[in-house]
């Protein structure tokens, strides 16, 4: 799935170096030099970051009228300006910000961390459908299954038999395209009749961890 954003600005040497910066962390790019104009956009469409320069006559009032709550926990605003003072003065709106001339450094490192903020909030909420074996255990029992979707926290699965509901269980798949089989400690959350259950996961190993959010993060942004 693929990551937009919308630029702020007229300061065009200040855009092409954004636009470069993000099109190489594939995060499409729509320019709009007008605050009125891109307020009109932004209440019809949805985007995943907003970039404002703060020295763009109007950035202030178009900043002050962003919605408030959801928008700014769910679209990272990005303030770039020429004077210390102008972007301080912007700082309670901005997730982050940076300095002109653009440091590419300073900018590949925000935008880098805008992006990890994107993908993370997008990941909290997304079921990626799988069909693919799974098995649990639960001390001597063992429960094979069809996993039919996963997420960071859990797993929803089609069964034969019910799972044991009294105790922890260790849940063990293979991610496609990986070699080796994740093992989880889990719970269940819910079962019913027609032979679905969710599952919980309850700890995970760091590397189990960072090895799920990988996969999930790229089966994400490739489908």
């Amino acid at each position: 799935m693929t990551l937009s954003s919308m630029v702020l600005s007229r300061d065009w040497p200040e855009i092409s170096v954004l636009e470069c910066i993000l099109s190489a962390l594939h995060i499409e790019v729509e320019v709009e030099t007008e605050p009125l104009r891109a307020s009109a956009k932004l209440a019809k469409s949805k985007i995943d970051a907003l970039i404002v320069d703060s020295d763009l006559d109007g950035s202030s009032g178009f900043l002050q009228g962003l919605p408030s709550g959801t928008f700014q926990q769910t679209v990272p605003i990005i303030i770039f300006s020429g004077s210390r003072r102008k972007a301080g003065a912007e700082e309670s709106r901005a997730t982050f910000s940076f300095l002109k001339p653009i440091s590419v450094e300073q900018a590949v490192r925000t935008l880098s961390a805008a992006r990890s903020m994107i993908v993370d909030g997008r990941l909290r909420y997304h079921r990626h459908p799988l069909n693919t074996p799974v098995s649990f255990s639960c001390g001597p029992k063992r429960v094979d299954a069809q996993l039919m979707n996963l997420s960071q926290g859990g797993l929803r699965v089609a069964l034969t038999q019910p799972l044991p509901a009294d105790g922890p269980l260790q849940v063990s798949f293979a991610l496609p395209g990986t070699k080796h089989a994740l093992k989880l400690q889990a719970e269940v959350a819910w079962q019913n009749h027609q032979g679905h259950a969710g599952v919980r996961f309850v700890s995970q190993q760091d590397a189990t961890k960072r090895d799920l959010q990988l996969w999930l993060e790229q089966s994400f942004l490739t489908n």
